[in-house]
């Protein structure tokens, strides 16, 4: 009897997703730097520098509320049609506001107002990308390869990581509008990748029941399971805080002072860490004590963040940022694994719907709290005390979730 191979990359469907996946986050991180260094330039042009943070920091509201709005219906999406179709509807949506602002960008008509609706828009079409991605991914591989095709996947996101952020920096130096176009360009990569994945992935069954009730079903379901809802919930929560992503080009041209190439290559060290990680984690998987070492990895993140916070050099910062990238992705690989293992497939779209609503959450929403903090504490009291504020909440999460201690493995964990 033949044997199954044991190595994603052996599977046809999982190569093209891989292949799609690292494409479209190529795009999304060269869109995210130069849409942030754009918000960022404008406002500054007339502004100080405490209110072209705050400035900075309704990026993130403009691209959460849309993304509230839309992740619900994301996840009843995801659960009751061909999650290729979900996928490839998603990115067409991205391009219609990326295509114009391209446009807008050569002509030199960029203004606050416009790139945030670009970044409204964006975040909506997103809501529906990321839940059936996602869910996506556990029909490429058979289950028992399910945690290295998750590594892998994470490894392609932290690749788009490291070089969406530098060639788009690059790209912005040319032009706002070369940035855009070619962030453009990597979505219809991506797109085409996409449409080589074969039917066999498709979600055929369909959830059935009214869509309310489909919807409520899968928040019932986080909710009752201590273990999900304790993962899901401290991500939200340190990352809520302690993340540094929105003040990146504060620091890039204020404190640090590097232009939209430094701020490249700042966006792109975290993601470094994250990386490196992810390759190790692919060869070696976590195999026990998986719940503490979550909880070590938030707590970790916190202390470089809050050494982050205090640095003055480019380079300390940028080791900073690296190995809270690499803190990050133990933490990120963990809750994804547990996530696709106590889901049922039929319910995958909503249980990925509720947990990007709340990484959501955390990043358009703490990019709101970067700024409103940076205007009332500055920008290097804001990031040490969101670097604090993780540290205190993993271990916080330690007493309130005890069965995130108990959880000792992938395959025998405790009843939640």
């Amino acid at each position: 009897m033949t044997q199954a191979p044991r190595h994603p990359l052996h599977y046809r469907d999982f190569q093209f997703y891989w292949l799609a996946r690292l494409t479209a986050m190529l795009g999304h991180n060269a869109m995210v730097m130069a849409l942030g260094w754009a918000v960022y330039d404008v406002a500054r042009s007339s502004y100080g520098v405490r209110a072209a943070a705050l400035r900075l920091g309704l990026v993130g509201l403009a691209q959460f509320l849309p993304f509230l709005v839309c992740n619900p219906l994301a996840g009843l999406a995801a659960d009751r049609h061909d999650r290729r179709k979900v996928v490839r509807g998603a990115l067409i949506g991205q391009l219609c506001f990326l295509v114009p602002l391209c446009l807008l960008a050569a002509r030199g008509g960029l203004s606050l107002m416009v790139l945030y609706i670009v970044a409204a828009g964006f975040a909506a079409a997103r809501a529906f990308y990321m839940p059936a991605m996602n869910a996506l991914l556990s029909a490429t591989v058979p289950p028992e390869v399910l945690p290295r095709a998750i590594a892998l996947g994470a490894i392609a996101g932290r690749v788009g990581g490291i070089l969406g952020p530098v060639l788009g920096g690059y790209a912005y130096a040319v032009s706002p509008g070369a940035a855009f176009g070619f962030a453009a360009v990597l979505l219809v990569l991506s797109l085409a990748a996409q449409m080589l994945i074969s039917a066999d992935a498709a979600h055929s069954r369909g959830s059935r029941g009214s869509p309310l009730d489909l919807m409520r079903e899968g928040l019932t379901y986080v909710r009752s399971n201590r273990l999900l809802f304790g993962t899901i919930t401290l991500d939200m929560c340190a990352t809520l805080l302690g993340g540094v992503t929105a003040l990146l080009p504060v620091y890039a041209r204020d404190i640090l002072h590097v232009g939209p190439d430094g701020l490249g290559l700042l966006r792109a060290a975290s993601s470094v860490g994250a990386l490196g990680t992810a390759l190790f984690v692919s060869w070696r998987p976590v195999g026990d004590h998986v719940g503490a070492k979550m909880l070590g990895s938030v707590g970790i993140y916190g202390v470089f963040t809050v050494v982050f916070g205090l640095s003055t050099s480019f380079w300390l910062s940028a080791g900073c940022l690296a190995l809270l990238g690499a803190a990050d992705m133990v933490s990120v690989l963990i809750r994804q694994t547990l996530m696709q293992l106590s889901t049922p497939d039929d319910m995958r779209g909503r249980v990925g719907a509720i947990s990007t609503l709340f990484v959501s959450a955390s990043n358009e929403l703490g990019e709101m709290e970067s700024g409103l903090a940076a205007a009332l504490m500055g920008p290097v009291g804001a990031v040490v005390f969101g670097g604090a504020a993780s540290i205190v909440i993993a271990a916080g999460w330690a007493r309130l979730f005890p069965v995130l201690l108990g959880a000792h493995g992938f395959e025998n964990r405790p009843a939640a």
